[in-house]
């Protein structure tokens, strides 16, 4: 198997050190099923045309460009010659301005991941020197990168032998809670539900493991409609969901406790994934 290629190389620097990195893509995308537009009674691919929304005219890729809505329907042209004036300049360097403890990073702003490893056996020693001083202080880096002509703010972390590095949303992209909650009450939840909630949270708990997060069940669905089709066989639609019978909450968590303890008869603690399959093929049967 080839080696992994660095998606960008680099430094790291902090205060006077530096030491030479390589970054790797820390995701990466499944394939989906994509689509195009035809036409329905020939089968053939239709193809799109740009037209002047005033005059209707067709307009040629020569005479396409880029325009900043200043004002309603008003345009100001922005060529790319002075887009790339403008465009961040990339040191190629992670500067790292600050520290802060880790459980004060605010996920919401957490944005892309990448692999930080060192690059070369000269940085090898800096390199895991900055690691475990950041694993022992317990705190992350935050500083700033450019990748793709854009600067971007990061967050860097200890992770396994190398590090990982997390893009950052900018503050402006972030939406603050207040216009979503300020319908909630402020009233206190009915103790005994709660109590009933814990004990379902509780028979449910496990550790984190990756390996059990579904993939894309729509895709998936996708696929199968598509192979169906291609061997000319009849789609098998799946049926809608029926909305389960309508109780009182209380009701709903005594029946979800009761159903939780017949399916979970080994406990996650000690039945690890055997407990998880378990709820999962419950499910499935309560759901067909």
């Amino acid at each position: 198997m080839a080696p992994a290629r660095p998606y960008w190389k680099g430094y790291l620097r902090l205060s006077l050190v530096t030491c030479p990195i390589a970054l790797y893509t820390g995701t990466s995308s499944t394939e989906r099923v994509s689509f195009r537009q035809v036409n329905k009674k020939t089968g053939n691919r239709l193809r799109q045309q740009l037209v002047d929304e005033v005059t209707r005219e067709p307009v040629s890729n020569e005479e396409k460009g880029r325009g900043y809505e200043y004002t309603r329907n008003a345009y100001i042209l922005v060529d790319d010659d002075e887009l790339d004036a403008v465009a961040v300049e990339s040191t190629h360097t992670i500067e790292i301005d600050s520290f802060v403890p880790r459980e004060q990073i605010d996920e919401r702003y957490l944005d892309t991941p990448y692999y930080v490893a060192p690059e070369g056996k000269i940085g090898d020693e800096t390199f895991k020197v900055l690691r475990e001083a950041m694993d022992r202080s317990g705190r992350a880096g935050i500083g700033r990168v450019v990748l793709t002509s854009r600067d971007h703010p990061l967050v860097l972390r200890p992770h396994g032998k190398g590090m990982v590095m997390i893009t950052l949303r900018p503050a402006g992209e972030v939406r603050t809670d207040t216009e979503y909650f300020k319908d909630i009450s402020e009233s206190k939840p009915d103790e005994e539900m709660v109590d009933l909630a814990l004990r379902i949270i509780e028979r449910m708990s496990g550790p984190f493991d990756p390996k059990e997060l579904a993939g894309d069940r729509y895709q998936e669905a996708l696929r199968q409609l598509v192979e169906q089709k291609v061997k000319g066989e009849t789609p098998v639609l799946p049926k809608p969901a029926e909305p389960g019978k309508v109780i009182n909450l209380l009701d709903a968590l005594r029946q979800s406790l009761e159903a939780e303890s017949a399916e979970t008869r080994t406990p996650i603690a000690a039945g690890g994934r055997r407990g998880t399959t378990m709820r999962r093929e419950a499910k499935r049967r309560r759901a067909s």
